[in-house]
């Protein structure tokens, strides 16, 4: 993580198409060096409760993430969570991580850390935002998001080229 230049902020804004808010650092960069996820603030500069704590700005990133959400990914995975006990603890795991990172800036007096977590899978914008800030093995389906999105034609650009392969149950059938 690196703390953003301006000309990070300004390709930040170009990517959002507006200026960013409450950003403390710059937590993933592409294989190409530009800004892909963004640390905030838990509150914003005008103090609103802003608890997400990871934030996708690749607009590669981000389409992608939406194509899945309309493919029924999200769907799926909090399937998943009714049915697969370590999948489920992994996932609380990640949510605890998140909250207490959150919590070490600032607490917002609220265990809701976004994407869903734990109990369903609602954004998975948020989800590969904190797979890619934190590294694979920490979010098991920011995880496989990220996974999915590296087979579907982002490894080497938006996604590093060594990211592990999905290992959902499709994957291993």
């Amino acid at each position: 993580m690196t703390t953003p230049n301006a000309d990070d902020l300004e390709i930040i804004a170009k990517q959002l198409g507006r200026e960013p808010r409450g950003v403390l650092e710059v937590a993933y960069r592409t294989p190409d060096g530009r800004p892909a996820v963004v640390k905030t603030a838990p509150r914003l500069p005008d103090g609103t409760p802003f608890p997400t704590l990871y934030y996708l700005t690749d607009p590669r990133l981000t389409a992608e993430a939406s194509r899945q959400e309309s493919a029924g990914v999200m769907r799926e995975m909090t399937e998943r969570l009714a049915t697969d006990p370590e999948i489920a603890a992994a996932y609380r795991r990640a949510h605890e991580s998140y909250l207490a990172e959150r919590d070490e800036i600032e607490s917002l007096g609220t265990d809701f850390t976004g994407g869903g977590m734990p109990d369903r899978v609602k954004c998975l914008h948020v989800l590969i935002a904190h797979s890619l800030a934190k590294g694979p093995g920490l979010n098991p389906f920011g995880d496989e998001s990220v996974a999915l999105a590296a087979d579907a034609g982002l490894r080497g650009t938006a996604i590093p080229t060594d990211w592990p392969a999905a290992q959902t149950p499709e994957a291993s059938a």
